[in-house]
């Protein structure tokens, strides 16, 4: 895939869906254990509205990518008001922001966008890397992402969402050795040695979402 066109973009997003959806289960299990336990009902509900809220935002974007993501990240926004939810819909706003003006979506705005949503995500969230948060594991993303594309301005949809999604990965596993800082996981912070954080898993889910749509 070399570039992926304005009116694909919810398609794009809709593969996040998709995955959370398969992962609801799975996600609000891990959270039971050391969070709220609605992990997976957040990030299901609201990657999988987000589509059709882009949709809704397309005819008045008049072909801007970043436009049309803003006014539908400010929608999720409502419809999950948790503070993940917060932090997600967050950092679509300011992933759309690093893309305001684009028509289209290529290796090199691919990296803008997930830079943008880590950026999102530290801005709401007041998290720092290493705090065993969703953070660890798209920062590097965002950065393997950032660097692929600067090393080689041409590189692809693929190599871009290739490199992100190894260093989520990567930073999943990072996790199990960091010391929670936040919420019910520091009170319980014993118990997560050895355990990847779920927000991080989380994290790692959005990308793979994405790589699942570019790599089809």
């Amino acid at each position: 895939m070399d570039k992926i066109l304005f009116e694909q973009v919810p398609e794009l997003f809709e593969s996040v869906g998709n995955l959370f959806l398969e992962k609801k289960e799975e996600l609000c299990e891990m959270d039971a254990r050391l969070g709220d336990g609605d992990l997976g009902l957040t990030m299901s509900k609201g990657y999988a509205a987000l589509p059709d809220l882009m949709r809704a935002e397309a005819e008045g974007a008049g072909g801007d990518i970043g436009k049309m993501l803003m006014k539908a990240g400010m929608k999720m926004s409502s419809l999950v008001p948790s503070t993940m939810g917060f932090l997600m819909s967050t950092g679509v706003m300011e992933g759309g922001k690093a893309l305001k003006g684009r028509t289209e979506l290529n290796g090199a705005a691919l990296a803008d966008y997930l830079t943008g949503f880590a950026a999102g995500i530290q801005k709401r969230g007041k998290c720092e890397p290493g705090q065993r948060t969703i953070y660890d594991s798209v920062l590097p993303a965002a950065q393997a992402a950032a660097k692929t594309a600067a090393e080689n301005p041409g590189a692809s949809l693929d190599e871009v969402i290739t490199a992100a999604e190894e260093a989520a990965k990567a930073g999943v596993e990072a996790t199990k050795d960091m010391v929670p800082v936040f919420g019910k996981a520091a009170v319980h912070a014993a118990a997560c040695a050895g355990v990847p954080d779920q927000g991080a898993i989380a994290g790692y889910y959005k990308i793979l979402g994405l790589s699942n749509y570019i790599k089809k």
